[in-house]
């Protein structure tokens, strides 16, 4: 009987000391508590971020004898309260200045194709001009959807090729 009395004291000691071995915190009643406080902070900038998909005015076209007309959009995402500017550069195409842009033959021949990017339906030509033919706005930290109008106006066909011109978006801020 005695045995079975000191293991049942042990159990119970056991049993009482848990807690505190399990990671418990102890409770203290002692003495005033002490506090400290401490700051969280962080620093928003302006910034914004940039992404566009390409326009196809199509892969069987014939003749360039009436306008030919497709669109892109430029997904731009900047900081509240952020202005910015988006501008489009002249892209890749031989003879390419400014706002006048071409696409250049992939193949052999050196033939081109005009086209104008607009910045709305029926609106002006854009450009790579800040405050003259950008297109301009205010960032709310969502991303905004921007369209480019694309056309490509009556003209002398040019041989039978593969055509393409590189335009690169860049965001002012």
């Amino acid at each position: 009987m005695k045995s079975r009395t000191r293991h049942f004291v042990t159990t119970i000691l056991a049993a009482a000391l848990l807690p505190s071995m399990a990671g418990a915190a102890n409770v203290y009643t002692t003495g005033i508590p002490k506090t400290a406080a401490f700051d969280v902070t962080m620093r928003i900038v302006a910034d914004c971020t940039i992404s566009a998909t390409g326009i196809d005015f199509g892969q069987n076209q014939g003749l360039l004898t009436q306008a030919v007309s497709g669109t892109a959009n430029i997904k731009v995402t900047c900081s509240n309260t952020t202005p910015y500017n988006i501008g489009l550069n002249q892209g890749t195409g031989a003879g390419s200045s400014g706002t006048t842009r071409y696409m250049a033959g992939t193949g052999a021949n050196t033939g081109t194709v005009k086209f104008n990017l607009y910045q709305s339906s029926g609106g002006g030509l854009w450009g790579n001009t800040q405050g003259s033919d950008t297109v301009g706005g205010t960032g709310s930290g969502q991303a905004q959807n921007i369209t480019v109008y694309g056309e490509i106006p009556v003209q002398d066909t040019p041989a039978p090729d593969a055509y393409k011109s590189t335009i690169t978006a860049t965001v002012y801020f």
